[in-house]
């Protein structure tokens, strides 16, 4: 479900801002951007946002700065400090110059210095920062609250329609039983002319025939689904993926009525029934 949060912290002591965005997605799938300042809380960020948000493509943008002067600790890079006097050493040596003045020079060169993160800075900061992202997910969620509102809104209308219109198509089936009975009248009294008619052969084949196009019991479990849709979405829980489950029963029902039914009037109502059916597919993607 879409949804988006945002939570900001500025005073004397670090800056912090959070934003989070979710997307539609069947599955969880979180993307955390942050400084490396906090690179080793990364997995508790994840199943925080998981445990909270529970589906969706999620993203985090994390950016920290503390503003305390001991934030950073500086450190000679060793590594960096030989490799600047080794190669100069060796231009010396090449040249017949003195070596004693290098070391000097090597400290004045760039990234002498190396930085690293004060950890009892950041261990100080973390709860402030940790409730920041708190926050941020409390919006976001506050955010899909509202978005869920009109996706719900928007699943009751269409199953209100589809119901609508199974009971349209509940007072034009005995009209169409009365047509196939008329064609079955017309077509019975053609056979019965024939010398070669076999009564009983006809009787099971007419049998058979009628069962095929019967739709009452597509009629009722139709109309069962749909209640049991309304039910579902009725529940405080997360059911995107039931709801999913039901809309596949609607439409397997509706698809037999429309085959079955071999009438042009109820396979124009069918076709207004997928229409709705597709739309609640599509508004499914969007719940938890």
């Amino acid at each position: 479900m879409t949804g988006f949060g945002q939570q900001s912290i500025e005073n004397d002591q670090l800056s912090v801002s959070i934003e989070i965005k979710t997307l539609n997605s069947k599955n969880a799938d979180s993307n955390i951007k942050m400084s490396s300042a906090f690179s080793d809380k990364e997995i508790e960020i994840r199943n925080l946002l998981t445990s909270k948000l529970q589906r969706g493509k999620i993203l985090l943008i994390l950016n920290y700065a503390s503003k305390r002067e001991d934030s950073l600790k500086a450190a000679l890079n060793t590594s960096v400090i030989k490799s600047y006097y080794n190669d100069l050493k060796s231009i010396s040596n090449d040249l017949d110059e003195s070596n004693e003045q290098l070391l000097q020079i090597v400290m004045t060169m760039p990234e002498v210095y190396q930085k690293e993160n004060n950890e009892d800075v950041l261990a100080e900061d973390w709860p402030s920062v940790l409730e920041a992202i708190k926050s941020a997910i409390a919006k976001t969620i506050e955010f899909r609250s509202h978005e869920g509102e009109a996706l719900e809104k928007a699943l009751r209308g269409s199953v209100e329609k589809i119901s609508t219109y199974l009971e349209e198509v509940k007072v034009l089936d005995p009209q169409r039983i009365e047509r196939l009975k008329e064609r079955l009248r017309s077509q019975v009294a053609e056979f019965e002319s024939n010398d070669n008619f076999d009564s009983n052969r006809f009787e099971q084949e007419l049998i058979f025939y009628i069962e095929k196009l019967d739709i009452n019991e597509e009629k009722v479990r139709l109309a069962q689904h749909l209640k049991y849709f309304i039910q579902t979405l009725d529940t405080p829980q997360s059911n995107g993926k039931k709801l999913g489950f039901i809309a596949q029963e609607i439409g397997r029902e509706i698809n037999t009525i429309g085959s079955k039914a071999n009438d042009v009037d109820i396979q124009k109502i069918v076709v207004n029934m997928k229409d709705e059916l597709e739309k609640i597919k599509e508004q499914n993607l969007n719940i938890l």
